[in-house]
């Protein structure tokens, strides 16, 4: 099933400011958080909707991503986690749980309709990695699989960074809350405000004893491999990304995200010119006064074209569809072939011979067109 367009899943338009992106979200999350529909399937979709349009549309650089290249910019073609697909509940409270404040959940704002009792889910860091496609894979896309290395949650202690995972008490200083309180006098009376506990950095828990494999850290830094579906037509710079494929922060939360920056690799013969191929055809004089045929290559194989008699210099044929694929579209560029005259810079006495007597030949003489022949002419009433 396609993916609506994210504009449309906010109900804003794509001029919409970043405050008015916010509260579009704020109000969808509101109306479709599971807590006020207990056991409604469609509304958890639409909750996840709403969160992955926000995710894209709230960051500038993916929002610019997104209406240069749609939904396959996101890595949306390409199936298997990119962009903002595939977000789970966690995703959505450690990313968005700021924007809410107090929303109606029993006082706890967003937080609270995730069972968080106040405490923030973290998120790791975000790698970065380079990859770099040939002309033929871009055209066409293609599945590469990379390896990474990357932070992932200890298996023994299941990322808490506790010997087997229960050597845990509650923190002394919040008594397991993760939050402290600290009370102010002031001129209007006492000031109440809540904070991160500096005791256990807002865990609510103190290890006791720590895990042998992570010593306490509760990950690990482990080399995977991942596969990726790049999707036809992307281009030199642009930016894909898989959620949750990057490090995991210590002792618990959500993993960051794996950003795929494309490199073009340069072609022997071909260039890319927007969504177009370009290649430069190079004739003899001979091939191009009597016409010929001649093999070009394109992206994936060879073809052969037909030279008319009389071929200019600088015209460009055009093979249709023989180009690069929209990456958010349905068409398909062109292959330009630019004609150029091969002039020798050497030549035999035979071959000089031959040029000296076709020199002054009238086919040979350059022949202005209409226009031209009317400028001259009236240059030469002017001058006289």
């Amino acid at each position: 099933m396609a993916k609506r367009d994210y504009y449309e899943v906010l109900g804003v338009s794509k001029g919409a400011s970043d405050d008015e992106i916010k509260k579009a979200y704020r109000k969808l999350a509101i109306k479709y958080h599971p807590d006020k529909n207990p056991g409604d399937k469609q509304a958890e979709e639409n909750f996840k909707e709403a969160a992955e349009a926000y995710e894209v549309l709230s960051n500038a650089q993916k929002r610019q991503q997104y209406d240069r290249f749609g939904h396959a910019g996101m890595g949306g073609a390409a199936g298997g986690g990119f962009g903002g697909g595939g977000m789970n509940m966690d995703d959505i409270f450690s990313q968005f749980g700021d924007i809410f404040g107090n929303a109606g959940f029993g006082g706890g704002g967003f937080e609270s309709m995730f069972g968080g009792g106040g405490k923030r889910v973290r998120k790791g860091s975000d790698l970065r990695i380079k990859l770099k496609l040939n002309l033929e894979e871009v055209a066409n896309g293609v599945e590469k699989k990379i390896k990474v290395k990357r932070h992932v949650t200890c298996k023994p202690c299941g990322g808490n960074g506790a010997k087997n995972g229960t050597e845990l008490q509650n923190c002394q200083t919040c008594g397991g809350s993760g939050q402290v309180r600290r009370v102010q006098q002031t001129m209007l009376g006492q000031m109440v405000t809540t904070g991160t506990c500096p005791t256990c950095n807002g865990e609510g828990k103190m290890i006791k004893t720590r895990c042998e494999v992570c010593f306490g850290e509760g990950r690990v830094l482990e080399e995977e491999v991942i596969p990726i579906k790049i999707p036809a037509g992307v281009a030199e710079g642009m930016q894909l990304s898989m959620n949750g494929k990057g490090n995991v922060p210590p002792r618990g939360g959500v993993a960051g995200d794996l950003l795929i920056v494309i490199e073009e690799e340069a072609h022997e013969v071909l260039h890319r010119d927007g969504n177009n191929i370009v290649y430069e055809l190079y004739l003899n004089f001979a091939d191009a006064a009597l016409g010929t045929n001649v093999e070009v290559p394109t992206i994936g194989g060879k073809a052969r074209i037909g030279i008319e008699p009389g071929t200019q210099a600088g015209k460009i044929l055009r093979l249709k569809g023989k180009g690069i694929r929209e990456i958010n579209g349905y068409n398909t560029g062109d292959q330009l072939i630019h004609v150029n005259i091969w002039t020798p810079k050497s030549l035999t006495r035979e071959e000089t011979e031959m040029l000296e007597k076709m020199r002054n030949a009238p086919n040979f003489a350059p022949k202005p067109s209409k226009a031209e022949k009317s400028f001259f002419e009236k240059m030469k009433d002017f001058f006289n």
